[in-house]
């Protein structure tokens, strides 16, 4: 299809040698891989005095023509692809892709690998005009796979057809692990994002991979290839372009899905498509395998057969398309190329992207006013086969087209400066694998356009400026490719454990900064004292690496013991979840019940380390610091147990205190003297419990905290934030909590502290009568309003709702008023019996008997705001009051404290 043009270099027009009717041999070379055909090909190629041949690979091109020139010199072999254009004025041999074969040159050797292809849908056209049309005026050779000969019978008359047998023979493995692939292996995906992940994974398990896949350019290929034969990587990842003559040292090739995009749909890959993939493993005389890996499933059994067997169904069908074509107008061109296949076994392909671009062109009024002669034509039809490299999906690879074509018209070239600026776009070489890649594609078209002389003056030099920046790109994909997908590292630690026996073997250290290595290869770190896998450090041999691990550390631990007991008491501290002690930020040992809260056991971990005696230098060396930490920080609570050492009355209450860490739930009664005495030793005895307020701090509520969770055997609660006075019970819902000085009091915990406060203060308000609640009472607990009546209903305060106003009442609604508590009360009725005790007996008369019978409420310097009548301290009735609980008294009370 694609003819190089007379102005691309000495190519003589003579189109004899691909006339069918030419005098010459025609022969065809079938077989499965490994059967030496192209070998066979090339050194029938240079037994000529000239020759072509057309590979399916522009890499395959690029491999055989250094080849070629190792063979002949570099002055007598050209290589000629879309992209690339190397004649040389004497040149005598050509390595082509097939599409690029120059279809004018006489010579006397003509060949075409992989001619099976003439089956593909898209490129299939291609290869059949090349088998009815290609001929060398000596000697033809058609190489490929059996499948193709009935057919090759019937289209090629008197053709010789040879048989040649696989070297090797090819075994089915079945299902392997990824991670349990022999070395040199092969994993074949089908897309770019399978590709990375396998060759992810492969790094991580196994050291590293070679990535191969059709977009890579020569150079990048033949650079990742050079990694795997170099055997610094032993796993080659890739897609199946490796199926097409790439011959590499693989043993066994692995399936990583059994179905590939066509460019049309999803279809399964075919028994001969498997075995074409397959027959890279084993080369020459060696044997290979073949299996399915990861997620893939098995093999049929009818392929696994067919594929060992090499014996596969014939192709029934070769696609064609006309290649004696019409060029007066781009109509009568598009009709031409839509000609009926001329002969039985031949069928029309996929609509090619050249076909679809020129009908694309050719309805714009502006290029068919071009194309109006047979040049003109012809130069649109070159134009349209400019390769779609790039692949974007949109319009943008037509108007690259139209544009071409309507410079060569109407200039007689393409300008310099747009083809820089083409160029320049994509000469960079940051970026990652994709952004490298796309710009590849780019260059590639660039290169295409460059090396037409016919439509770029000084054509040399464009192909070298884009051919710098194509190598540029390529070296850049190689480094990253390399950085994401090879540890050699870890390679070559892989392989020396491939032929150690035993850890023994292997060669182990700690580093100055506790890392492990083994062979070289990181594989740990020492923490505290003990050794941390290197997580990434996953293959199959994980186990082999930690034993050499922890044989070299077996000297490094008894100089860590020793620097451990040695030790100051900053480098140890509680592990964040409060269960484990530790020695520079790694858990060494954990608290048990030790039957005094304040001294519990501490438990070295376990530890394969650690003899005895180092155990016990350990759990010796924590428990000093641990003593000092809890003498240093409930100083108050030890300074009070030893000041009432010779106070009886009080040793047993410190000694209940310091039994329950500062905090002793639900106090019996405590005689006022003695409550006096621990109020000057730091404790309260409040209405809820006995406490050391100072015991509440957060860094004392920490330690409690742990060495709570360390008597009862349960995990260490979340605490809340330093500085709260409550928090949502929702939130903080451990019960340990409340034995930390957390008491529930409605929706919220409140501070232990903050309710003994909070309830002795509203008592001592409410002690003469209902009075309005404090302001700014949520504000204190750090609660919404509607909480603070929840919250005192826990506390045993009495409140009494806001009375609302009756329709015949005016003036603001009655606040929530604090009630007299029933202590309160109690203690109303006991002063007034004893005043009762101490006046002489009252006449008999029936209202002062009642009137004395009434509580006298102690002085306030707020009137009294019980309802019913009051009685004057000379014994007369006063009229009865307002409403205790009415807007009036609330008045009156705030008129009293202006006052």
């Amino acid at each position: 299809m694609m003819g190089v043009p007379s102005g691309a270099g000495p190519l003589r027009t003579v189109r004899a040698s691909f006339s069918p009717a030419a005098a010459t041999r025609v022969r065809a070379v079938l077989g499965p891989t490994n059967t030496g055909k192209t070998h066979l090909a090339i050194e029938r190629l240079l037994a000529h005095s000239s020759g072509i041949i057309g590979f399916p690979l522009r890499l395959l091109a690029r491999e055989n023509y250094e080849r070629m020139v190792a063979a002949k010199g570099a002055a007598a072999v050209a290589l000629i692809t879309g992209e690339e254009k190397i004649v040389p004025p004497g040149a005598r041999w050509f390595s082509c892709t097939v599409e690029a074969m120059p279809l004018d040159q006489m010579v006397e050797f003509v060949a075409v690998d992989e001619i099976q292809l003439c089956a593909d849908p898209d490129r299939g056209h291609v290869f059949t005009d090349r088998l009815l049309r290609a001929r060398g005026l000596v000697e033809t050779m058609f190489l490929g796979a059996e499948t193709i000969r009935p057919l090759m019978r019937r289209l090629v008359p008197g053709v010789e057809i040879e048989t040649r047998p696989r070297l090797s023979s090819l075994a089915y493995l079945g299902a392997s692990k990824l991670t349990r692939l022999p070395p040199r292996s092969a994993i074949v995906a089908f897309s770019a994002t399978e590709v990375y992940a396998i060759a992810e994974l492969i790094r991580r398990r196994r050291g590293g991979c070679a990535v191969v896949m059709g977009q890579l350019s020569p150079r990048t290929r033949n650079a990742q290839v050079a990694l795997y034969q170099e055997r610094e990587v032993d796993y080659l990842v890739a897609t199946d372009a490796i199926g097409m003559g790439l011959n590499m040292d693989v043993n066994h090739v692995a399936f990583a899905g059994l179905s590939k995009f066509d460019g049309s749909r999803v279809r399964p890959l075919t028994p001969a498509e498997v075995a074409q993939i397959a027959g890279r493993a084993g080369r020459g005389m060696r044997d290979g395998t073949f299996g399915t890996t990861g997620t893939c499933p098995a093999l049929p059994d009818e392929t696994v057969e067919a594929v060992e067997t090499h014996r596969f169904d014939p192709i029934e069908r070769l696609f064609w398309r006309n290649s004696d074509l019409d060029f007066s107008s781009p109509d009568a061109l598009l009709a031409s190329l839509n000609h009926a296949p001329p002969a039985r076994g031949l069928g029309s392909g996929n609509e090619a992207s050249d076909v679809l671009t020129l009908s694309s062109l050719a309805a714009i009024p502006e290029i068919r006013s071009l194309a109006r002669s047979r040049t003109a034509t012809r130069m649109l039809w070159d134009a349209c086969q400019i390769p779609d490299f790039r692949k974007l999906g949109d319009e943008t690879h037509t108007r690259l087209c139209a544009r071409v074509f309507t410079h060569v018209v109407r200039d007689g070239h393409v300008p310099a400066a747009w083809l820089e600026s083409q160029i320049a776009s994509v000469a960079r070489t940051e970026g990652e694998i994709d952004s490298l890649m796309h710009r590849l594609s780019g260059i590639r078209v660039c290169s295409y356009i460059a090396a037409r002389r016919d439509w770029v003056r000084d054509a040399a030099q464009w192909q070298a400026r884009a051919r710098a920046v194509e190598d540029q790109l390529s070296d850049a994909l190689h480094e990253r490719l390399t950085a994401r997908f090879v540890d050699r590292r870890a390679a070559s630690l892989i392989r020396r454990l491939d032929a150690a026996t035993g850890a023994e073997d292997l060669l182990s250290a700690v580093t100055a900064h506790g890392e492990v290595v083994v062979e070289g290869h990181p594989v740990g770190r020492v923490a505290g004292l003990d050794l941390l896998p290197d997580p990434d450090c996953d293959h199959p041999d994980r186990r082999l690496l930690l034993r050499a691990a922890r044989r070299a550390l077996r000297a490094e631990i008894p100089r860590r013991v020793r620097s451990l007991a040695d030790a100051g008491d900053d480098e140890f501290d509680f592990s964040q979840d409060g269960r484990f002690l530790a020695w520079d930020g790694t858990p060494i040992a954990r608290l048990r019940n030790g039957g005094d809260m304040l001294r519990p056991r501490i438990e070295v971990l376990d530890n394969a380390f650690l003899d005895g005696g180092q155990r016990e230098r350990i759990r010796a060396r924590l428990a000093a610091w641990l003593e000092r930490q809890v003498h240093e920080v409930m100083a108050p609570l030890f300074a009070a147990r030893a000041a009432v050492a010779q106070e009886p009355a009080l040793r047993g209450i410190l000694h209940l205190l310091t039994e329950q860490g500062g905090v002793a739930m639900q106090p019996g009664p405590v005689a006022p003297v003695v409550r006096a005495r621990l109020k000057t030793l730091g404790a309260r005895v409040g209405r809820h419990a006995l406490l050391m307020p100072a015991l509440l701090r957060p860094q004392a509520m920490r330690l409690r905290a742990i060495l709570l969770a360390a008597q009862t055997g349960q995990k260490v609660p979340a605490l809340p934030p330093a500085g709260a006075v409550s928090v949502p019970v929702a939130e903080y819902g451990d019960a340990l909590l409340a034995k930390l000085g957390w008491i529930v009091t409605g929706p919220v915990r409140l501070r232990l502290d903050i309710a003994e406060r909070l309830s002795a203060e509203l008592r001592w308000r409410a002690r003469n009568g209902p009075v309005p609640l404090p302001d700014g009472l949520p504000s204190r607990l750090g609660v919404r309003p509607e909480a603070v009546a929840a919250i005192l209903k826990a506390l045993d305060i009495p409140v009494r709702a806001a009375r609302p106003l009756k329709d015949s009442e005016y003036g603001p609604v009655a606040p929530p008023m604090l009630a007299v508590t029933q202590d309160a009360r109690r203690r109303q009725r006991q002063s007034h019996r004893i005043k009762l005790a101490a006046q002489p007996a009252a006449p008999a008369q029936e209202e002062p008997v009642r009137a004395a019978r009434r509580p006298v409420p102690a002085p306030a310097p707020a009137p009294a705001l019980a309802s019913g009548t009051a009685t004057r301290l000379d014994g007369r009735a006063r009229p009865p009051a307002r409403a205790a609980d009415g807007p009036f008294a609330a008045l009156a009370v705030l008129k009293q404290r202006r006052s």
